[in-house]
């Protein structure tokens, strides 16, 4: 891992973004002590809505919740119970 000094982090912020966007890591530093470090973003963190549920839908695909249940059911069964929501 690569260490900067701050004041280094500063003044080359976007060359070291660049950096880490290709894969590198590296640890900001104060007087000698790692404070920061750069790390490249979880992909899935800026996936598209629309992959989300794709990847939803395909999730649930031969699953189910059990032998003659729905979710309708559930719902209804819910609301017959008289709990609300709180």
């Amino acid at each position: 891992m690569t260490t900067v000094g701050a004041y280094e982090a500063k003044t080359h912020l976007a060359d070291l973004l660049r950096r880490v966007e290709a894969g590198e890591r590296i640890r900001i530093t104060r007087n000698g002590r790692p404070i920061a470090d750069l790390v490249p973003a979880d992909p899935t963190a800026s996936r598209a809505p629309a992959d989300a549920v794709q990847e939803l839908l395909e999730f649930g695909r031969g699953r189910t919740l059990g032998p003659g249940l729905s979710v309708r059911d559930l719902i209804e069964g819910g609301r017959r119970s008289g709990d609300a929501p709180r």
